[in-house]
Protein backbone atom coordinates (compact mmCIF):
# COMPACT_ATOMS: atom_id res chain seq x y z
CA UNK A 1 0.00 0.00 0.00
CA UNK A 2 1.14 3.53 -0.78
CA UNK A 3 0.59 6.17 1.83
CA UNK A 4 -1.48 9.26 1.06
CA UNK A 5 1.69 11.28 1.60
CA UNK A 6 2.89 9.99 -1.77
CA UNK A 7 0.54 12.58 -3.30
CA UNK A 8 -0.35 10.85 -6.56
CA UNK A 9 -3.56 9.17 -5.32
CA UNK A 10 -5.50 12.43 -5.59
CA UNK A 11 -5.21 12.26 -9.38
CA UNK A 12 -6.96 8.88 -9.56
CA UNK A 13 -4.56 7.50 -12.15
CA UNK A 14 -5.87 4.23 -13.68
CA UNK A 15 -4.84 0.86 -12.30
CA UNK A 16 -3.06 2.43 -9.33
CA UNK A 17 -0.28 3.73 -11.55
CA UNK A 18 1.73 6.89 -10.99
CA UNK A 19 0.88 8.19 -14.45
CA UNK A 20 -2.22 8.49 -16.60
CA UNK A 21 -2.22 5.41 -18.84
CA UNK A 22 -4.14 5.54 -22.13
CA UNK A 23 -5.38 1.96 -21.77
CA UNK A 24 -6.79 2.95 -18.40
CA UNK A 25 -8.43 6.01 -19.97
CA UNK A 26 -10.36 3.84 -22.43
CA UNK A 27 -11.40 1.44 -19.67
CA UNK A 28 -12.72 4.29 -17.54
CA UNK A 29 -14.50 6.04 -20.38
CA UNK A 30 -15.98 3.07 -22.23
CA UNK A 31 -16.04 0.36 -19.58
CA UNK A 32 -13.73 -2.03 -21.43
CA UNK A 33 -10.40 -2.33 -23.19
CA UNK A 34 -10.41 -1.19 -26.82
CA UNK A 35 -7.55 -2.69 -28.84
CA UNK A 36 -6.22 -0.93 -31.93
CA UNK A 37 -5.89 -2.87 -35.19
CA UNK A 38 -3.26 -1.34 -37.47
CA UNK A 39 -4.39 -0.75 -41.08
CA UNK A 40 -2.54 0.15 -44.25
CA UNK A 41 -5.06 1.83 -46.56
CA UNK A 42 -2.56 2.61 -49.30
CA UNK A 43 -1.93 6.26 -48.47
CA UNK A 44 1.27 8.12 -49.24
CA UNK A 45 2.72 11.31 -47.81
CA UNK A 46 3.23 14.88 -49.11
CA UNK A 47 6.81 14.58 -47.95
CA UNK A 48 7.36 11.73 -50.39
CA UNK A 49 5.39 12.60 -53.53
CA UNK A 50 6.96 16.03 -54.06
CA UNK A 51 4.10 18.16 -52.70
CA UNK A 52 6.19 19.15 -49.68
CA UNK A 53 9.37 17.21 -50.29
CA UNK A 54 10.81 13.93 -51.52
CA UNK A 55 12.35 11.01 -49.70
CA UNK A 56 10.29 11.39 -46.55
CA UNK A 57 11.53 12.09 -43.05
CA UNK A 58 15.13 11.03 -42.54
CA UNK A 59 14.26 8.41 -39.88
CA UNK A 60 11.31 6.84 -41.70
CA UNK A 61 10.77 3.32 -42.97
CA UNK A 62 7.09 2.53 -42.52
CA UNK A 63 7.67 -1.22 -42.89
CA UNK A 64 9.51 -1.19 -39.56
CA UNK A 65 6.50 0.10 -37.67
CA UNK A 66 3.51 -2.00 -38.66
CA UNK A 67 2.64 -5.70 -38.20
CA UNK A 68 2.65 -8.35 -40.91
CA UNK A 69 -1.15 -8.55 -41.21
CA UNK A 70 -1.26 -4.87 -42.19
CA UNK A 71 -0.45 -4.62 -45.89
CA UNK A 72 -1.99 -2.37 -48.51
CA UNK A 73 -2.80 -5.25 -50.89
CA UNK A 74 -5.47 -6.62 -48.55
CA UNK A 75 -8.96 -5.22 -48.07
CA UNK A 76 -9.62 -3.31 -44.86
CA UNK A 77 -11.94 -6.05 -43.59
CA UNK A 78 -9.31 -8.72 -44.25
CA UNK A 79 -6.71 -6.71 -42.33
CA UNK A 80 -9.20 -6.21 -39.51
CA UNK A 81 -10.10 -9.93 -39.35
CA UNK A 82 -6.44 -10.96 -39.33
CA UNK A 83 -5.56 -8.26 -36.81
CA UNK A 84 -8.30 -9.40 -34.45
CA UNK A 85 -7.04 -12.99 -34.64
CA UNK A 86 -3.49 -11.74 -34.04
CA UNK A 87 -4.44 -9.81 -30.90
CA UNK A 88 -6.73 -12.49 -29.47
CA UNK A 89 -3.63 -14.46 -28.53
CA UNK A 90 -2.67 -11.78 -26.00
CA UNK A 91 -6.00 -10.07 -25.27
CA UNK A 92 -8.45 -12.95 -25.13
CA UNK A 93 -11.27 -11.04 -23.44
CA UNK A 94 -11.21 -8.04 -25.80
CA UNK A 95 -14.50 -7.72 -27.69
CA UNK A 96 -14.28 -4.38 -29.49
CA UNK A 97 -11.59 -2.78 -31.60
CA UNK A 98 -10.46 0.52 -33.05
CA UNK A 99 -9.43 0.63 -36.70
CA UNK A 100 -6.03 2.34 -36.61
CA UNK A 101 -5.18 4.02 -39.92
CA UNK A 102 -1.46 4.20 -39.23
CA UNK A 103 0.75 3.87 -42.32
CA UNK A 104 1.86 7.18 -43.85
CA UNK A 105 -0.59 10.15 -43.76
CA UNK A 106 -4.16 8.95 -43.41
CA UNK A 107 -5.96 12.19 -44.20
CA UNK A 108 -3.86 12.82 -47.31
CA UNK A 109 -6.58 12.23 -49.92
CA UNK A 110 -9.78 13.86 -51.16
CA UNK A 111 -12.60 13.77 -48.63
CA UNK A 112 -14.68 11.34 -50.70
CA UNK A 113 -11.93 8.73 -50.59
CA UNK A 114 -11.46 9.26 -46.85
CA UNK A 115 -15.20 8.93 -46.28
CA UNK A 116 -15.30 5.64 -48.21
CA UNK A 117 -12.34 4.13 -46.32
CA UNK A 118 -13.36 5.26 -42.83
CA UNK A 119 -16.95 4.11 -43.24
CA UNK A 120 -15.81 0.79 -44.71
CA UNK A 121 -13.75 0.16 -41.55
CA UNK A 122 -16.65 1.20 -39.32
CA UNK A 123 -18.92 -1.31 -41.05
CA UNK A 124 -16.93 -4.17 -39.47
CA UNK A 125 -19.11 -5.55 -36.64
CA UNK A 126 -16.26 -5.59 -34.08
CA UNK A 127 -15.03 -2.05 -34.81
CA UNK A 128 -16.30 0.74 -32.53
CA UNK A 129 -14.15 3.60 -33.75
CA UNK A 130 -11.20 4.98 -35.66
CA UNK A 131 -7.74 6.20 -34.76
CA UNK A 132 -6.41 8.26 -37.65
CA UNK A 133 -2.67 8.86 -37.81
CA UNK A 134 -1.65 11.81 -39.96
CA UNK A 135 0.53 14.89 -40.33
CA UNK A 136 -0.42 18.36 -39.09
CA UNK A 137 -0.23 19.71 -42.64
CA UNK A 138 -2.69 17.12 -44.03
CA UNK A 139 -5.93 18.34 -42.45
CA UNK A 140 -8.29 21.17 -43.29
CA UNK A 141 -11.63 22.54 -42.11
CA UNK A 142 -13.68 20.29 -44.40
CA UNK A 143 -12.00 17.05 -43.32
CA UNK A 144 -12.18 17.94 -39.64
CA UNK A 145 -15.84 18.94 -39.96
CA UNK A 146 -16.57 15.49 -41.42
CA UNK A 147 -14.70 13.74 -38.59
CA UNK A 148 -16.61 15.85 -36.06
CA UNK A 149 -19.91 14.92 -37.72
CA UNK A 150 -18.85 11.27 -37.60
CA UNK A 151 -17.96 11.45 -33.91
CA UNK A 152 -21.20 13.22 -32.99
CA UNK A 153 -23.55 10.84 -34.76
CA UNK A 154 -24.44 13.04 -37.72
CA UNK A 155 -23.17 10.72 -40.48
CA UNK A 156 -23.89 7.01 -39.98
CA UNK A 157 -27.62 6.57 -39.59
CA UNK A 158 -28.47 3.30 -37.85
CA UNK A 159 -24.88 2.63 -36.75
CA UNK A 160 -24.73 1.27 -33.21
CA UNK A 161 -22.49 -0.75 -30.92
CA UNK A 162 -22.94 -1.96 -27.36
CA UNK A 163 -19.91 -1.20 -25.20
CA UNK A 164 -19.75 -2.25 -21.56
CA UNK A 165 -19.99 1.33 -20.34
CA UNK A 166 -22.31 2.58 -23.09
CA UNK A 167 -24.88 -0.06 -24.13
CA UNK A 168 -26.40 2.09 -26.88
CA UNK A 169 -23.50 3.95 -28.52
CA UNK A 170 -24.76 5.42 -31.80
CA UNK A 171 -21.58 7.19 -32.95
CA UNK A 172 -18.04 5.83 -33.32
CA UNK A 173 -15.06 6.74 -31.18
CA UNK A 174 -12.84 9.06 -33.22
CA UNK A 175 -9.23 9.88 -32.30
CA UNK A 176 -6.93 11.96 -34.50
CA UNK A 177 -3.24 11.29 -33.86
CA UNK A 178 -0.70 13.77 -35.20
CA UNK A 179 2.92 12.98 -35.84
CA UNK A 180 4.56 16.10 -34.42
CA UNK A 181 7.91 14.44 -33.54
CA UNK A 182 9.60 17.56 -32.13
CA UNK A 183 8.66 20.96 -30.73
CA UNK A 184 11.73 22.59 -32.29
CA UNK A 185 11.76 24.00 -35.82
CA UNK A 186 15.51 23.44 -36.17
CA UNK A 187 14.98 19.72 -35.53
CA UNK A 188 11.95 19.49 -37.83
CA UNK A 189 13.97 21.07 -40.62
CA UNK A 190 16.96 18.80 -40.00
CA UNK A 191 14.89 15.62 -40.19
CA UNK A 192 13.17 16.84 -43.39
CA UNK A 193 9.78 16.89 -41.71
CA UNK A 194 8.30 19.44 -44.09
CA UNK A 195 6.28 21.44 -41.55
CA UNK A 196 7.02 23.63 -38.53
CA UNK A 197 5.74 23.49 -34.96
CA UNK A 198 3.27 26.32 -35.62
CA UNK A 199 1.56 24.04 -38.15
CA UNK A 200 1.21 21.39 -35.45
CA UNK A 201 -0.20 23.90 -32.96
CA UNK A 202 -2.77 25.03 -35.50
CA UNK A 203 -3.87 21.50 -36.47
CA UNK A 204 -4.23 20.36 -32.86
CA UNK A 205 -6.25 23.47 -31.95
CA UNK A 206 -8.56 23.07 -34.99
CA UNK A 207 -9.17 19.42 -34.12
CA UNK A 208 -9.79 19.92 -30.40
CA UNK A 209 -12.14 22.82 -31.11
CA UNK A 210 -14.47 20.34 -32.81
CA UNK A 211 -14.70 18.14 -29.74
CA UNK A 212 -12.46 15.42 -31.15
CA UNK A 213 -9.93 13.49 -29.07
CA UNK A 214 -6.44 14.51 -30.19
CA UNK A 215 -3.24 12.56 -29.70
CA UNK A 216 0.33 13.41 -30.66
CA UNK A 217 3.52 11.47 -31.29
CA UNK A 218 7.02 12.61 -30.34
CA UNK A 219 10.48 11.09 -30.82
CA UNK A 220 13.10 11.41 -28.10
CA UNK A 221 16.75 11.56 -29.18
CA UNK A 222 16.50 13.26 -32.57
CA UNK A 223 19.78 14.77 -33.83
CA UNK A 224 20.76 18.09 -32.31
CA UNK A 225 18.43 17.81 -29.32
CA UNK A 226 19.94 17.68 -25.85
CA UNK A 227 18.41 16.06 -22.81
CA UNK A 228 17.49 19.52 -21.50
CA UNK A 229 15.71 20.36 -24.74
CA UNK A 230 13.61 17.21 -24.37
CA UNK A 231 12.67 18.21 -20.84
CA UNK A 232 11.88 21.76 -21.92
CA UNK A 233 9.55 20.45 -24.62
CA UNK A 234 7.15 19.30 -21.89
CA UNK A 235 6.02 22.89 -21.31
CA UNK A 236 5.24 23.26 -25.01
CA UNK A 237 3.36 19.95 -25.07
CA UNK A 238 1.33 20.99 -22.01
CA UNK A 239 0.09 24.05 -23.91
CA UNK A 240 -1.47 21.90 -26.64
CA UNK A 241 -5.13 20.79 -26.18
CA UNK A 242 -4.18 17.11 -26.37
CA UNK A 243 -5.94 14.12 -24.84
CA UNK A 244 -3.01 11.73 -25.24
CA UNK A 245 0.70 11.62 -26.06
CA UNK A 246 2.93 8.90 -27.41
CA UNK A 247 6.72 8.94 -27.07
CA UNK A 248 9.30 6.71 -28.77
CA UNK A 249 13.02 6.59 -28.29
CA UNK A 250 14.84 7.21 -31.57
CA UNK A 251 15.69 3.95 -33.29
CA UNK A 252 18.02 4.26 -36.26
CA UNK A 253 16.55 2.08 -38.98
CA UNK A 254 18.76 0.49 -41.61
CA UNK A 255 18.65 2.07 -45.04
CA UNK A 256 17.36 5.46 -43.88
CA UNK A 257 19.11 8.77 -44.37
CA UNK A 258 19.36 9.04 -40.60
CA UNK A 259 21.52 5.92 -40.56
CA UNK A 260 23.98 7.74 -42.82
CA UNK A 261 23.78 10.90 -40.69
CA UNK A 262 24.43 8.96 -37.50
CA UNK A 263 27.44 7.21 -39.04
CA UNK A 264 28.87 10.58 -40.11
CA UNK A 265 28.16 12.55 -36.90
CA UNK A 266 27.28 10.32 -33.92
CA UNK A 267 28.17 13.16 -31.55
CA UNK A 268 25.02 15.00 -32.68
CA UNK A 269 22.79 12.29 -31.20
CA UNK A 270 21.85 11.94 -27.53
CA UNK A 271 21.86 8.18 -27.00
CA UNK A 272 20.47 6.59 -23.84
CA UNK A 273 21.10 3.37 -22.00
CA UNK A 274 17.88 1.81 -20.74
CA UNK A 275 18.61 3.09 -17.25
CA UNK A 276 19.21 6.62 -18.54
CA UNK A 277 16.04 6.53 -20.63
CA UNK A 278 13.90 5.44 -17.69
CA UNK A 279 15.25 8.38 -15.70
CA UNK A 280 14.70 10.77 -18.60
CA UNK A 281 11.11 9.71 -18.98
CA UNK A 282 10.46 9.85 -15.25
CA UNK A 283 11.81 13.41 -15.32
CA UNK A 284 9.50 14.22 -18.24
CA UNK A 285 6.47 12.73 -16.52
CA UNK A 286 7.03 15.04 -13.56
CA UNK A 287 6.67 17.96 -15.97
CA UNK A 288 3.67 16.74 -18.00
CA UNK A 289 0.06 17.67 -17.19
CA UNK A 290 -1.54 14.88 -15.14
CA UNK A 291 -4.64 14.85 -17.39
CA UNK A 292 -2.56 13.86 -20.44
CA UNK A 293 -2.95 10.15 -21.14
CA UNK A 294 0.39 8.48 -21.82
CA UNK A 295 -0.16 6.00 -24.61
CA UNK A 296 3.41 4.86 -25.02
CA UNK A 297 6.86 5.83 -23.79
CA UNK A 298 9.00 3.46 -25.87
CA UNK A 299 8.83 1.87 -29.32
CA UNK A 300 9.68 -1.55 -30.66
CA UNK A 301 11.24 -2.16 -34.06
CA UNK A 302 11.84 -5.73 -35.28
CA UNK A 303 15.57 -6.50 -34.88
CA UNK A 304 16.04 -7.09 -38.63
CA UNK A 305 15.44 -3.36 -39.25
CA UNK A 306 18.24 -2.06 -37.01
CA UNK A 307 21.97 -2.61 -36.78
CA UNK A 308 21.99 -2.74 -32.99
CA UNK A 309 19.57 -3.38 -30.16
CA UNK A 310 21.38 -1.68 -27.26
CA UNK A 311 18.65 -2.59 -24.76
CA UNK A 312 18.48 -6.20 -25.89
CA UNK A 313 15.17 -7.73 -26.98
CA UNK A 314 13.21 -6.48 -23.98
CA UNK A 315 9.46 -6.22 -24.65
CA UNK A 316 7.12 -3.31 -23.97
CA UNK A 317 5.34 -5.04 -21.10
CA UNK A 318 8.64 -5.41 -19.25
CA UNK A 319 9.61 -1.80 -20.00
CA UNK A 320 6.30 -0.64 -18.52
CA UNK A 321 7.02 -2.68 -15.39
CA UNK A 322 10.47 -1.08 -15.11
CA UNK A 323 8.94 2.40 -15.46
CA UNK A 324 6.47 1.63 -12.66
CA UNK A 325 9.36 0.50 -10.48
CA UNK A 326 11.42 3.59 -11.26
CA UNK A 327 8.57 5.97 -10.42
CA UNK A 328 7.91 4.16 -7.15
CA UNK A 329 11.59 4.11 -6.20
CA UNK A 330 11.77 7.85 -6.80
CA UNK A 331 8.43 8.45 -5.04
CA UNK A 332 7.31 10.57 -7.98
CA UNK A 333 4.40 10.77 -10.44
CA UNK A 334 3.09 12.54 -13.52
CA UNK A 335 2.72 16.26 -12.96
CA UNK A 336 4.50 16.30 -9.60
CA UNK A 337 6.62 19.35 -10.43
CA UNK A 338 3.79 21.45 -11.87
Amino acid sequence: MHSMSDGFEKYGFPDGKRYNSFVGYFKRRYGERLQKIVLDAGFTCPNRDGTVGRGGCTYCDNAAFHPSYSTAGKSLHQQLDEGIEFHKVRYRTTEHYLAYFQSFSNTYAPLERLRHLYEEALSHPSVVGLVIGTRPDCVDEEKLDYLSDLAHGRVLGGWSRSLAGEPSRTAPVIVVEYGIESCYDTTLQRINRGHDFATARRAVAMTAARGLDVGAHFILGLPGETRQMMLDSCALINELPLRSVKFHQLQIVKGTRMEQEYAAAPQDFERFTLDEYLDLFADMLELLRPDLSIERFVGEVPPRFVNETPWGLIRNVELLRLLDQRLEARQTWQGRLL
